[in-house]
């Protein structure tokens, strides 16, 4: 009898109470709600260009000048930018340590792994969130039990109990807190890919910047040796003359200490050089004593004619480091609704189904099944504050992350403004120097053939000297800041990662768009 009994629950009541259960989580699901703020990115900051005034359509060029040094730059608006800029500067021995440096950087494959994380912390909530919990359980207990449990006056009984089972339990998220965690989750997958993008860009315009840097400072170490050996040479003339008796004393003590001021500028030129190329080794993921490493000259590079200028509201778009702070914003936003949800009732639904029996072969009789249907209901009424609290504080962290947000955009367009100004600028002073050091040259030529004549002292040869020394250093540095501040340009604009190829690990993130009104609530 009792087993017929358990095979009609079975058969008949069991199908009935788990067709109501199925309906019940299906209505629920669909009528569930996603409490919190529906994120949208704010918009971009007004305006058409980055600067208080309008850029000239084109850089002023310097004649004169070996390569394209001195050529003019053409400003293009709203032009894309091509995912290998660094290509434009027509240099090989770049683009070989850039791919070398692309494959092997331990930032980047950190950023990779920080991705992946990302990924799989979302795939696990993912799977406690919105898909029921399914656990087989087998055991076996010695038990003993006494008999005044039972209203008996003495007596107790040992007994061996074996079971075994199939335990379901799903939470049903009537009011979105898990889908706003899994908001969030996407969005942290979001700020990560933009790290990437971040650590990406970085990489790739350090190694421009620094490998500029050390083509100027090897024609900075090369002119000053030059000068220092025509110094050298004056030096014995001099000497010679002062033997002769031709000149004082003087002016040979003054030559000499002249020299030793020039040689003096090569051991902190050349500390620079070195550190520069201990630098370019590490980002190319090397240790500093590798020697393979290409050495730059300034004539390995070719100036890039056009130069792209994106729209401020195109480079919101952009640059990864505000594409990252939009990630975190949106995370921020859907913690407030995870905050929220925590202040609604939360239902929870269990089911098992198994055997227990005094025997293990007992599991296997009809008489042993056993099973459970549960639904629990929470609804939080006093937590001395602490929901409430927890919602402001995401609420505050928002207000943060907007803010930062801000921050990011405004030193974005700082740093377009910057780079934009800098090489208008930078042609203008290519060109002042470059008269300069005509002038300079063509004085200290004057002044030497002068001062053989005697037509002047030889302080003013030393002047002379001086002023072209400097010159002929300032004129190097002058065409190296043209390249770099191009780099930083392309770096500012986002350096066109948008079409650059990815890795397998870095895919297209993906966001979530939460839908449905928060629903109007108590304080808890």
């Amino acid at each position: 009898m009792n087993g017929a009994w358990a095979c009609v629950v079975c058969r008949s009541c069991r199908r009935r109470v788990l067709r109501a259960a199925m309906a019940t989580v299906v209505g629920a699901t669909l009528a569930a709600c996603a409490v919190g703020p529906d994120y949208h990115t704010p918009a971009p900051p007004a305006g058409e260009r980055f600067t208080p005034e309008p850029l000239p359509d084109q850089t002023v060029s310097t004649p004169g000048m070996p390569g394209t040094a001195g050529a003019s730059q053409q400003f293009v608006v709203a032009r894309d930018i091509p995912g290998e800029w660094w290509s434009l500067f027509h240099c090989a021995p770049l683009d070989a340590l850039i791919r070398e440096a692309l494959a092997n950087s331990p930032n980047l494959a950190a950023a990779q792994a920080a991705l992946r994380q990302a990924r799989e912390n979302l795939n696990a909530e993912v799977g406690s969130a919105l898909y029921p919990a399914i656990n087989a359980q087998v055991g076996a207990t010695r038990e003993k039990i006494s008999g005044l449990a039972f209203g008996a006056t003495s007596g107790s009984t040992e007994f061996n109990l074996y079971n075994a089972s199939v335990n379901v339990s799903y939470s049903l998220d009537l009011f979105g807190g898990a889908r706003r965690e899994l908001e969030a989750l996407r969005a942290q997958i979001d700020y990560q890919q933009y790290q990437w993008q971040a650590a990406y860009l970085a990489l790739t315009a350090n190694l421009v910047t620094a490998s500029v840097r050390e083509a100027s400072l090897r024609a900075q170490i090369a002119a000053t040796e030059q000068i220092a050996a025509d110094q050298a040479q004056q030096l014995e003339l001099l000497t010679r003359q002062f033997d002769l008796g031709g000149v004082s004393q003087t002016a040979v003590l003054a030559q000499r200490t002249t020299l030793a001021q020039t040689r003096a500028t090569l051991p902190p030129l050349q500390q620079a050089l070195d550190q520069t190329r201990h630098q370019i080794a590490v980002l190319a993921g090397k240790p500093p004593s590798d020697t393979s490493l290409p050495q730059f000259q300034l004539s390995d590079f070719s100036l890039p004619q056009t130069l792209p200028v994106s729209l401020p509201s195109a480079l919101v778009r952009q640059r990864p480091d505000i594409l990252a702070a939009d990630a975190l914003l949106h995370q921020a936003s859907a913690k407030i609704g995870v905050a929220a949800a925590a202040m609604y009732p939360q239902l929870n639904l269990t089911a098992s189904y198994g055997a227990q029996a005094l025997t293990p072969a007992g599991l296997f009789r009809s008489g042993s099944t056993v099973w459970s249907l549960g639904a629990a209901l929470l609804q939080p009424i006093f937590r001395g504050g602490q929901l409430s609290a927890q919602k402001r504080a995401a609420v505050a962290a928002y207000d943060q992350a907007g803010a930062q947000y801000q921050q990011t955009v405004l030193l974005a367009f700082q740093n377009v403004a910057d780079s934009l100004r800098a090489l208008d600028n930078d042609a203008r002073a290519l060109a002042a120097q470059a008269e300069a050091a005509d002038a300079a040259r063509n004085s200290l030529a004057l002044s030497e053939q002068q001062y053989r004549l005697g037509g002047v002292s030889y302080l003013a040869l030393l002047d002379a000297q001086r002023q072209y020394q400097q010159t002929v250093v300032a004129l190097v540095q002058a065409q190296a800041a043209r390249y770099a501040d191009t780099a930083a340009l392309f770096q500012a604009t986002g350096g066109g990662w948008w079409n650059a190829p990815q890795p397998p690990d870095v895919k297209p993130a993906f966001k979530t768009q939460a839908k449905s009104a928060a629903p109007a609530g108590s304080e808890q």
